[in-house]
């Protein structure tokens, strides 16, 4: 027997069990972006590595460690996706989008080669949002009063919101200078990636896991203390605005984000119902990724969801997404077989959203009712040679103590009417 062919490490089959929960979510996010005039769109999962080393930059995580990179039969270097904020801004300046402001959103998988562990996959999903175009902190705000719909659309609870401002790039170097001279007094307390990035990237310092860097940054300068009228008056408006909306948030100093390219705003979206993985959203202002991709200047702003981890935060509710089977529709001999998927196709035309199974196989009568109970289905439809002659089906309840009947076409499809969910 040859040696049976494995998923790789840390990418996973999502199962039917779980494709009804990963539906409503995808559905209902897709509704509430709709909802704020959102336009969904699709990137390819594969771009040229430059795109990601110059939007996250070279000194991150992302690109020294975790993307997939490799050369294709050209020797061009090639990368699976680890983010689509990139992708986003590439196809909009490639396809002239951002003539005029753009609210964007899309789904789908990105990659990044970490150690897996519980809501941290090699491949994972996510739903993200892009704006063009729009400059001022209202759009921000209305981000996140977006999510937060979303979270109640959903019947999740137990977030924190949690947001920062970076200020613009003149107070972020004078943030720098001082922050770099704090941590140098201290290099000895650091561990060896902050002290890595102790020059080249100081503020992903800030952002460390490492607990004995994390006492360091504790008492580090907060660059909330340098930044400037404009910056403070564009995080005061978004603080104001989630006052008035009733969303609870926390100003947290500290928060970096893992990208290069946020300026001002950043914020994250975080429980503590999964362990270490808490962030199931977050993003921020990037104002100036867009002319560092070779656009023009145009203002931006978005962020990102993790399907996986919302997922399991829908299943731990213990919500119930499975709408189950209607009508499992068994067939005995050769004019009723003949007759069935005739008989289905006129269900399905009179009623598109029914969930009817023919039966397929062959098999006896006691086998196919046994396949119809455990298909989970409302109504077993039984189509005899009798039937067919008649113009009736069998119904049977399979799910409550009914009487078995015989409908025509017009009763059977008014009961099924009430059936689908």
């Amino acid at each position: 027997m040859s040696k049976k062919i494995q998923a790789i490490r840390g990418m996973h089959d999502i199962l039917p069990d779980r494709i009804p929960t990963w539906h409503r979510l995808e559905d209902t996010a897709r509704r509430v972006l709709e909802g704020y005039g959102y336009s969904e769109i699709r990137t390819p999962v594969v771009e040229v590595t430059d795109l990601f080393k110059r939007s996250i930059g070279e000194v991150t995580d992302i690109v020294e460690k975790e993307m997939y990179t490799f050369p294709d039969r050209n020797d061009d270097s090639l990368s699976l996706r680890p983010e689509g904020t990139a992708s986003c801004v590439r196809a909009a300046i490639e396809h002239g989008l951002l003539m005029q402001p753009q609210r964007l959103w899309y789904r789908g998988p990105m990659f990044r080669y970490e150690r897996p562990q519980r809501g941290r996959y090699r491949q994972f999903h996510q739903i993200g949002v892009e704006v063009f175009g729009l400059e001022g902190p209202d759009i921000d705000l209305e981000l996140m009063l977006m999510t937060a719909r979303l979270w109640r659309a959903l019947g999740l609870e137990g977030f924190r919101l949690e947001i920062n401002s970076l200020g613009d790039a003149e107070e972020r170097a004078a943030y720098r200078a001082e922050l770099i001279a704090y941590l140098e007094a201290r290099i000895d307390q650091l561990d060896e990636d902050s002290r890595k990035r102790l020059h080249s990237n100081p503020l992903r310092v800030l952002d460390s896991k490492h607990p004995q860097t994390r006492e360091v940054v504790a008492d580090a300068p907060s660059l909330l203390d340098h930044l400037g009228e404009t910056s403070r008056a564009h995080l005061d408006h978004i603080r104001a605005g989630l006052e008035r909306a009733g969303v609870d948030y926390q100003l947290n100093p500290r928060l970096v984000r893992g990208l290069d390219y946020y300026n001002r705003t950043v914020f994250e979206w975080i429980t503590d119902e999964l362990g270490a993985q808490g962030t199931v959203c977050a993003g921020g202002r990037y104002d100036g990724l867009v002319a560092q991709l070779g656009g023009r200047p145009t203002t931006a702003v978005g962020f990102a969801m993790g399907i996986e981890r919302l997922v399991e935060l829908l299943e731990l509710s213990g919500a119930q997404d499975d709408p189950g089977i209607d009508a499992y529709l068994v067939a005995l001999g050769e004019r009723a077989q003949q007759e069935a998927p005739v008989l289905a196709e006129r269900l399905r035309d009179a009623l598109p959203e029914l969930r009817l199974v023919v039966h397929a196989g062959g098999g006896s009568f006691k086998s196919q009712f046994k396949r119809a109970d455990k298909s989970g289905a409302r109504y077993a439809l039984i189509l005899g040679e009798d039937e067919a002659e008649r113009g009736v089906v069998g119904v049977k309840a399979l799910r409550e103590q009914v009487e078995q009947r015989e409908l025509d076409l017009t009763a059977l499809t008014e009961l099924l009417a009430g059936a689908p969910t």
